[in-house]
């Protein structure tokens, strides 16, 4: 086999032609172009268009891109936030959040998460700890199901109906306790409450004698990029006992106060 030489140095290039195409696609999509063409972008890609059919069904099945739903195409999707730590603490969400997240667990002494909606999944991008035996052990990268968790819920309650819908629709809905909604419905009437509320909040939901809530973080073009979530022991999250007021304010303040960070505007009356 003749190895393709490096025109200045003459040592072998040792790169992988389908790897540089699916890159070159990535900056095309990134730079704004959805792909809505596939004869356009395989001419401007210089790609041939049954390769770039295979490309972006690759990339689609690896959540790297992610289908536009109302105006088509493709945009880059949350599976290219999993890839590493690198790439995750290079995204603004990231760089804004862990000192908001440490502000949480410093007035409530509660674990706290970042966590994106990837598809019927959320994605834990950070958290912070208190100095406790009872401090989450969850880790960066995990992955649980949205229906479930409160990260999950928030972000849920703030898509379309339709989009909820095509999500769920003939899929199962895992139990976790006894108080987990297992079917779309329940869980349409789970979301209304919590988007009314402005916040998701869960006594054993997910894990027996734990306790979560979740508030939704905003971006400048008002949409719902990701939440932050604190978890504890699940009587400290007792509907009426007496930390709830205070888990729930301070977790909306803080949330109010990142999305303002990263440009958000859009608060209405009442909840400023």
């Amino acid at each position: 086999m003749v190895e393709e030489l490096n025109a200045e140095t003459k040592e072998p290039l040792y790169v992988v032609p389908p790897v540089t195409r699916a890159i070159a696609l990535l900056r095309y999509i990134a730079a704004g172009n959805r792909c809505r063409n596939i004869s356009n972008a395989a001419k401007a890609l210089d790609i041939n268009r049954t390769t770039l059919i295979r490309l972006l069904a690759t990339l689609e099945a690896e959540s790297i891109i992610e289908p536009i739903a109302d105006d088509g195409g493709y945009r880059l999707g949350t599976g290219l936030i999993a890839l590493a730590s690198e790439a995750l603490n290079e995204r603004s969400i990231l760089q804004v959040a862990r000192p908001f997240l440490k502000q949480l667990v410093d007035s409530l002494n509660l674990s706290a998460h970042l966590g994106v909606l990837e598809g019927r999944e959320i994605v834990y991008l950070a958290r912070e700890t208190p100095n406790s035996h009872l401090a989450s052990t969850v880790r960066e990268g995990t992955r649980l199901p949205a229906h479930a968790t409160t990260i999950g819920r928030i972000l849920l309650a703030e898509l379309p109906i339709a989009s909820l819908r095509s999500l769920y629709v003939g899929q199962s809905m895992e139990s976790f306790t006894t108080k987990t909604r297992t079917t779309l419905a329940d869980l349409e009437k789970q979301l209304q409450a919590d988007r009314a509320r402005g916040i998701a909040w869960s006594v054993a939901n997910f894990e027996r004698e734990i306790g979560s809530a979740a508030v939704a973080i905003h971006d400048h073009q008002a949409r719902a990029v990701g939440a932050i979530n604190v978890t504890g022991h699940a009587s400290i999250f007792a509907e009426d006992g007496p930390q709830a007021g205070k888990i729930e304010q301070e977790l909306k303040t803080v949330a109010r106060s990142m999305s303002e960070a990263l440009g958000y505007r859009g608060w209405s009356a009442d909840q400023l």
